[in-house]
């Protein structure tokens, strides 16, 4: 009897561990912006062009952005691991310290950079839609100047 239970412990222990990974979403996808459904906070409007490229697998995730304002356009390229460990990762011309951590089913990503002698800490929770064609980019960024909060959503392609 002993035996029988230790190996049904086992087993509900490995399938509880399964459920809990199943909730974690995977995030994979090419993403464009839904400017009507975002709020851009203190920016009069949206960019032009929002596009995300996401590669996620497991605790890697590889983050294209591609984004236009006001006919200027710059893609970025960043890659997270996410662990709850604090990373250095090359964010345009300044190195963020970024820590990326899974809170229930979000991913947060925060990042901690200087730029002209300030420091910015950015706060990036995002979420997926039950049907998986919604990624919501909930912001903080928070300055010497003040905080502000942004919401992107992007619709998938």
């Amino acid at each position: 009897m002993t035996r029988r239970f230790w190996a049904l412990a086992i087993a509900a222990t490995l399938s509880c561990g399964a459920a809990l990974a199943a909730d974690k979403p995977n995030f994979t996808g090419n993403w464009k912006i839904n400017n009507a459904k975002s709020d851009f906070g203190p920016m009069p409007q949206g960019p032009e062009k929002f596009e995300r490229t996401v590669d996620h697998q497991g605790a890697d995730v590889k983050v294209k952005t591609t984004q236009s304002m006001q006919g200027n356009e710059r893609t970025t390229d960043v890659a997270y691991t996410i662990d709850g460990k604090e990373h250095d990762i090359q964010m345009g011309p300044a190195t963020a310290k970024v820590t990326a951590s899974w809170k229930d089913a979000t991913l947060e990503v925060v990042a901690k950079r200087e730029i002209q002698g300030n420091a910015i800490t950015s706060t990036e929770v995002w979420s997926l839609s039950a049907d998986g064609k919604l990624l919501t980019v909930d912001s903080t960024i928070a300055a010497p100047q003040g905080e502000f909060k942004l919401k992107f959503v992007l619709d998938k392609q």
